[in-house]
């Protein structure tokens, strides 16, 4: 069983999609559903998973990042090897899942559904972080916020886990005509016929938001908590850096993907303004930031 999705605009592909879940049926993730489409096998996809794939010894492997997961209770590797990048799931208790994605084409290599149907969290998340390796040389990120869709526009909040984030969109949402959640935790963003544009996708957190729908990103917000509510835009070198950390963190240690973020944000930032938020969690920050946000002379 082939199974296809469209994310980002993108087409990601899973072969022997029946090895991932027990009863055979497919991808045992209800997040992807929104993004099925039919199986076109004359399109290239943008990434093409191989869920059962025997993967090559990796030639001089380079550890760049290791770190826990803490949702599959598993410690991460990632790292460079000949040809390609090595990422690697070892949960306390259970089996080690490696994805194999090389330097050319869409493919990635895994060994995740060996011996029986995977951890759906270790599935999900292998998941993000292929996509993130094919679609940042094509200037495509996931970006950790949380936003928000008004008409056509989307305005992104960053910030660091337990800012307030979700808090804040919830503020729209009940406070601000129209506004509704695009997803709540890893939006995908990017360039789209010229214009900055920011798409739902599987990655929603804890909040089952999972929209395959797009919008032009109007603003990007930096969130801190704070006694007041003030806002303020920021400056060419400050607007970057309010971005780089909700970037994968892996990608900055290795210097290939980390030059494709960064032009990446270049491109967007040339576009969408970025401005930092010292909120209170009320219905005024909110106000504060639509109001400034969506004000043409600012």
């Amino acid at each position: 069983m082939t199974s296809d999705y469209l994310i980002a605009g993108r087409r990601i592909r899973i072969e022997r999609a029946e090895t991932l879940s027990p009863d055979g049926r497919g991808l045992p993730l209800r997040a992807f559903g929104p993004f099925a489409v039919r199986p076109e096998p004359a399109e290239q996809p943008a990434l093409l998973l191989r869920p059962t794939a025997e993967i090559p010894a990796p030639a001089q492997l380079r550890e760049l990042h290791r770190f826990p997961f803490e949702d599959a209770d598993a410690e991460c590797s990632f790292g460079r090897c000949t040809g390609g990048y090595l990422f690697r799931m070892t949960p306390r208790d259970g089996r080690t899942a490696t994805f194999f994605k090389p330097l050319a084409g869409p493919e990635v290599l895994s060994d995740i559904a060996w011996g029986g149907a995977p951890d759906p969290t270790l599935l999900r998340f292998g998941l993000w972080m292929c996509l993130g390796m094919a679609f940042a040389p094509q200037g495509i990120l996931a970006i950790h916020s949380s936003a928000i869709r008004l008409g056509d526009d989307a305005v992104l909040f960053l910030g660091e886990s337990g800012t307030g984030k979700s808090t804040h969109t919830r503020l729209w949402c009940d406070h601000i005509p129209g506004a509704e959640l695009l997803n709540d935790d890893s939006p995908l963003v990017g360039m789209h016929d010229g214009r900055p544009t920011a798409w739902g996708s599987p990655w929603s957190g804890k909040t089952p938001c999972y929209r395959s729908e797009r919008a032009t990103i109007r603003a990007f917000v930096r969130l801190r908590q704070a006694p007041h509510n003030r806002i303020r835009r920021l400056p060419p070198l400050a607007a970057i850096g309010a971005l780089l950390p909700s970037c994968a963190p892996s990608f900055a240690y290795d210097g290939a993907l980390q030059d494709a973020v960064c032009a990446a944000l270049s491109d967007l930032l040339a576009a969408v303004p970025v401005y930092e938020l010292e909120c209170l969690p009320d219905a005024d920050a909110a106000r504060l930031a639509h109001a400034t946000v969506f004000t043409p002379s600012r």
